[in-house]
C-alpha cells in the first residue's frame, strides 16, 4: 500500500471516528449537564493517550524550531476543542448526519481558501470551476441530509 492510499484510508477512519465522537460526547454531556465539561474530559483522555504515545515514540522536539514557530500555530488545540464541544452540543439537536455534513462543508470551504492562497505554509492550488462545483455539491448535501 502506497503512502497516499494509506493516508486516505486513515482519513476515512478518522472521519468515521469523528461521527462516533459526536454522539459519544453528547452522551457524556447529559449527566454532566455541560458540553464544555464533556469536551474537557474528552480532551483529557485524548491528552493522556497522546502523552503516552509521545513518550513511547523515539522522536524528540527541536527546541529551537519550536521557539521559532509563529504564535498562531498554538491555536490548533482551540479549533479541536471548539469542534468537540460544538459536536457534543449539536449532535442531539440536528443529528450526526447534518452536523458532520455541515462540518465537512466548513472544512472544504476553508481548505479551498487555504489552498488557493497558499496559507499556513501550503503550496498554492488555485480555485477552479471543478473545486467550486465540489464545494457546492457538499453544501447541497447539507440541505439534503437535514431533518424535515
Amino acid at each position: 500500500m502506497n503512502a497516499a492510499t494509506l493516508t486516505i484510508l486513515l482519513a476515512v477512519i478518522a472521519g468515521a471516528l469523528m461521527a462516533i465522537q459526536a454522539p459519544t460526547n453528547a452522551m457524556l454531556s447529559r449527566p454532566l449537564d455541560s458540553p464544555i465539561t464533556a469536551a474537557f474530559l474528552s480532551f483529557l483522555v485524548g491528552t493522556v493517550a497522546l502523552g503516552l504515545l509521545a513518550w513511547l515514540l523515539p522522536s524528540r522536539p527541536d527546541a529551537a524550531g519550536v521557539r521559532a514557530l509563529p504564535w498562531y500555530v498554538w491555536l490548533g488545540g482551540l479549533y479541536g476543542a471548539f469542534f468537540v464541544a460544538m459536536a457534543a452540543f449539536g449532535a442531539p439537536k440536528v443529528g450526526v448526519g447534518v452536523l458532520l455534513t455541515a462540518v465537512v462543508a466548513g472544512q472544504l470551504g476553508m481548505a479551498v481558501l487555504l489552498d488557493h492562497y497558499g496559507l499556513l505554509g501550503l503550496d498554492r492550488n488555485p480555485i477552479n470551476l471543478q473545486r467550486v462545483a465540489g464545494l457546492l455539491l457538499v453544501l447541497g448535501g447539507v440541505v439534503l441530509v437535514r431533518r424535515s
